[in-house]
């Protein structure tokens, strides 16, 4: 795949003008409060592993509606004191699998606390967390990007988000978090999961978006075919009267709104060939986020991004922001 979206330099500066709903605001803070009437009941059971310098706890979280939600939770088993806290966020398809895939942060200090994503965990990793749909949603495209696509409040990833917000107030509740220094990241849909909580928590210091999804959802349909955008394009060549409908209740969940109410510094990473998450909606995302930003770029690389090198980055890039003390 060659470079096929706009140039670096229209990129940098690429604002467009996507309609927010004038309810936004209201959507989102009456959601979070329907999502909070349940207590937390955030639970760490410590799970047997073979590491040395580790510690894993095996986590039950009530996200929305009071659902279970599962995770990880990493530890150094030789600290001093709180930490701060990486909450981690699940590219599509996958879920939590096993804490073996997730020793980084906990390898350089950090706490880490993973979150299962409500649903997935069978296409390349595998999950915990099943999705009891509402009752009212829609017919959809196999997958999960048209469940409940009619109406903003059965839109899967309304659950998916208020999970995610969760999930930071689960890691905040451990005795061994730093609940003033908290950071959140993932790749793919894991990263515009991660600006949806950053927009949704004012309060996160650190975001850390890779290759993010989510983001521009009309222009991502309209340049790639790619899965897993294309499967609104799909869902819209047999519903071709939703057109309208349905990128109304999109925009409640773009990745662009909630980068204007994000105030966290964010490391953001793009892929210059990226057919699954094209330059310009990662861009557009970026040139909207509120807080102090950075940009780290693959000229040529897709949706892997920067891989190990992205890391790398990222791990320089807390150790400037949110060091260990």
């Amino acid at each position: 795949m060659a470079m096929f979206d706009m140039p670096q330099s229209q990129l940098e500066q690429y604002r467009p003008d996507v309609p927010e709903p004038a309810d936004f605001d209201a959507f989102w803070r009456d959601s979070l409060a329907q999502t909070r009437q349940h207590a937390l009941n955030a639970q760490f059971t410590p799970y047997e592993n073979p590491y040395h310098t580790v510690e894993v706890f095996d986590v039950t979280f009530a996200g929305w509606a009071g659902q279970s939600i599962k995770g990880w939770f990493l530890l150094p088993k030789h600290r001093t004191g709180p930490l701060p806290c990486v909450v981690e966020y699940i590219g599509y398809g996958g879920g939590r699998s096993y804490p073996n895939d997730w020793l980084l942060w906990s390898s350089r200090g950090y706490a880490h606390f993973v979150m299962d994503t409500r649903g997935q965990g069978s296409a390349w990793s595998r999950g915990d967390t099943p999705d009891p749909e509402p009752a009212d949603t829609n017919p959809h495209h196999p997958g999960f990007m048209t469940r409940g696509i009619r109406h903003k409040e059965s839109y899967y990833y309304r659950r998916v988000f208020c999970d995610a917000v969760r999930a930071i107030e689960a890691a905040r509740s451990h005795a061994a978090v730093d609940t003033t220094r908290i950071a959140v990241t993932g790749g793919s849909q894991g990263g515009g999961i991660a600006i949806a909580a950053a927009g949704l928590t004012p309060d996160v210091n650190v975001a850390m978006p890779d290759v993010p999804f989510l983001c521009h959802y009309r222009r991502a349909t309209e340049i790639t075919d790619s899965n897993p955008y294309s499967e609104i394009s799909r869902y819209l060549m047999t519903h071709r009267e939703a057109v309208e409908q349905v990128f109304h209740t999109l925009s409640y969940f773009d990745g662009i709104n909630f980068a204007k109410r994000a105030h966290a510094t964010a490391l953001f990473s793009v892929g210059m060939m990226d057919d699954i998450c094209p330059p310009s909606t990662v861009y557009a995302a970026y040139n909207y986020w509120h807080g102090h930003k950075e940009m780290s770029v693959w000229r040529y690389n897709r949706h892997e991004g920067g891989g190990t090198y992205q890391s790398q980055d990222k791990m320089h890039f807390m150790q400037r922001h949110l060091p260990l003390i």
